[in-house]
């Protein structure tokens, strides 16, 4: 991991010292931005690797930044881990439905900061299975990260991607969601299974045909979710 460029977005200049100073002593390279739009250029403009994103930002807020770099293909599958001062579960909520890949509330502990960078960092080194996988009008290239739906390219986020393989490969058993949420999320990540929901309504909707009414992504109630295909 040594050497992958982060971007600190955070108007407190102390913080962007603090966590600049430890990430670098960790060997990664920092850039940093006080505000949501040069936030947003820096990350067009650097690509790093991963964006550790304040809310409470002049200009743009945190919410925003996220919903941008979503929306823009060239940089929409970049990890974003949200810091804030906010603790309430609505505020968390949206920040992951939004796309955020983590999120950390102030004060934060720095080793746990880092530890989650590291976690998130790891995923997105993932090797995937060198195979292709088709299914009704939807083909995945595990190998290339790229998704085919009707002929054209669906934009999925690196924890949508993640959930998805998980579910494709082990087709027909039922996953929960204590399991999907240690494996895509890592141990190091303190959250709840409603995380695991969320992103899993964000996928039924970019690959179902009809996401109100499921036929491949089925939910077990009150235990989680199993992929169904029979290859007909």
């Amino acid at each position: 991991m040594a050497g992958e460029k982060i971007l600190v977005v955070d108007d407190e200049e102390h913080i962007v010292e603090l966590i600049k100073f430890n990430l670098e002593t960790n060997g990664f390279k920092v850039v940093s931005a006080s505000n949501g739009i040069d936030a947003l250029k820096l990350a067009k403009h650097e690509v790093p690797q991963l964006v550790l994103l304040d809310l409470m930002l002049p200009g743009m807020d945190g919410y925003d930044v996220c919903r941008e770099i979503r929306r823009d293909q060239s940089i929409s599958t970049m990890p974003v881990i949200m810091i804030t001062a906010k603790g309430e579960e609505l505020d968390k909520i949206l920040g992951l439905e939004l796309g955020a890949d983590d999120y950390i509330t102030k004060p934060f502990s720095v080793r746990e900061l880092v530890a989650r960078v590291k976690a998130v960092l790891r995923r997105t080194r993932v090797q995937y299975i060198d195979k292709t996988f088709t299914f009704d009008n939807v083909n995945i290239d595990f190998q290339r990260h790229n998704i085919v739906k009707n002929d054209k390219k669906v934009e999925l986020t690196l924890k949508e991607f993640e959930l998805l393989q998980i579910l494709v490969t082990n087709k027909g058993r039922v996953m929960t969601r204590d399991f999907l949420l240690d494996k895509v999320w890592g141990y190091e990540y303190v959250g709840e299974t409603r995380t695991v929901d969320v992103h899993i309504r964000h996928l039924r909707q970019k690959i179902e045909n009809d996401d109100k009414n499921p036929k491949y992504i089925e939910t077990i109630r009150g235990i989680g979710y199993r992929f169904n295909y029979d290859g007909e």
